[in-house]
């Protein structure tokens, strides 16, 4: 049995300088980052979050265990363990989970997870009495999705500030999307997904989702075109919502669009990042929404890790400005956004991690978990103090 052990870090924090995209910004005002350990020993924690008003942290193993991180300490009882029913290993396993927006009242969360079989299921649980712990016995089921190929899982869960619970899910897997499945709005595949848990069994499609009745497509659908959308998260000051979709031989990418406009098709797999994937190419007429961001892969990445806009309060220079990084890169940079624009990209002096994931506290500070198993937040250091 693999034991949680207490972090033994004692919150150390290492600060280094910041360098800006055109020298100015942050960085000039004598500002750094830093990052404060604050549990490791975790396997392959790939999710962190926290329902409203709540001081612990969720984070979920990729295994399919959901850890509780108390006061700096890794309670040594999962949270909810469902290894027995999880297929973990490579982009499979275990890979988010999200709070009911009344969770404090109902207890239910949802997890997202890849069953025995390869395939892909949203399941809803309840906490029990003791709330450091759920109710394994109250699975119930909530959607489920075949997948053809062992990667692209997607994996993400996210409740809107319009209460509905948004779905991300990959092409599909293998290489260059063989079942075009990113074009395909008759499958889920390819897709973020938006459905109402509580206005229906197992669920409703939200009458102002943007393809309801049209005919041979999944009303599910909110936006598509993605290759795998290894985390999206939505800004609830501005209402964007940013994808950061992994690429396939040339580009990783992210992607902002306001979320009361659904309907966006991302491109793929015509487009990967900004360009035609074969020359000549046609986009006459598909609306396609290219990214605001990308890198080049291989060079400076691999996969990109898509972040949060932050608004904590541990980088009061830093409010509004979304973090991202890349698997291979291990970076740590920041873009902030006007009018829709992308205005600056920060690119931080902090020392490379191998970044599985981004989260947020109930305080909306920013943590970033790694695939040694720590989980860091990050923080602001004023150099002139």
């Amino acid at each position: 049995m693999h034991l949680i052990r207490k972090h033994l870090v004692r919150a150390v924090l290492v600060a280094f300088a910041v360098g800006c995209s055109d020298g100015s910004g942050p960085g000039e005002n004598g500002v750094s980052l830093g990052y404060v350990a604050v549990a490791e020993g975790l396997l392959n924690p790939v999710f962190l979050t926290a329902p409203a008003g709540d001081d612990r942290l969720f984070v979920i193993e990729q295994q399919g265990t959901i850890r509780i991180i108390e006061d700096e300490t890794v309670l040594t009882t999962p949270f909810l363990d469902i290894r027995d029913l999880v297929l973990a290993g490579g982009e499979r396993g275990l890979l988010s989970v999200a709070f009911h927006p009344n969770y404090a009242a109902n207890g239910l969360f949802y997890v997202y997870y890849t069953d025995d079989g390869g395939d892909t299921q949203v399941a809803r649980y309840t906490v029990s009495a003791d709330p450091n712990v759920a109710d394994p016995n109250s699975a119930e089921a909530i959607l489920s999705v075949s997948q053809p190929f062992s990667n692209h899982n997607g994996g993400l869960l996210l409740f809107g500030p319009d209460d509905m619970l948004y779905i991300g899910l990959g092409d599909g897997g293998d290489a260059n999307d063989p079942l075009n499945s990113g074009q395909d709005r008759s499958t889920l595949l390819g897709s973020i997904l938006r459905i109402d848990v509580d206005g229906g069994t197992p669920y409703a499609i939200p009458s102002d989702n943007p393809f309801v009745g049209e005919a041979g497509v999944r009303e599910e659908i909110w936006a598509y075109g993605l290759r795998n959308p290894w985390r999206f998260s939505i800004d609830v000051q501005s209402n964007f919502m940013w994808i950061g979709d992994v690429g396939q031989n040339s580009w990783e990418e992210i992607n902002a669009v306001n979320v009361t406009n659904g309907g966006a098709n991302f491109g793929w797999n015509i487009m990967e990042g900004a360009g035609c994937r074969e020359s000549g190419c046609d986009t006459t007429g598909l609306g396609l929404v290219l990214p605001v961001l990308q890198w080049e892969n291989p060079g400076t990445g691999c996969a990109a890790i898509g972040g949060h806009v932050y608004h904590g309060s541990l980088m009061p220079s830093l409010q509004g400005h979304y973090f991202f990084s890349d698997l291979c890169g291990g970076w740590l940079r920041s873009a902030f956004q006007q009018n829709g624009v992308i205005v600056d990209v920060f690119d931080w002096s902090v020392p490379q991690l191998s970044p599985l994931s981004f989260g947020v506290d109930a305080n909306q500070e920013l943590y970033i978990m790694t695939s040694d198993g720590f989980v860091y937040r990050v923080r602001e250091v004023d150099l002139e103090s």
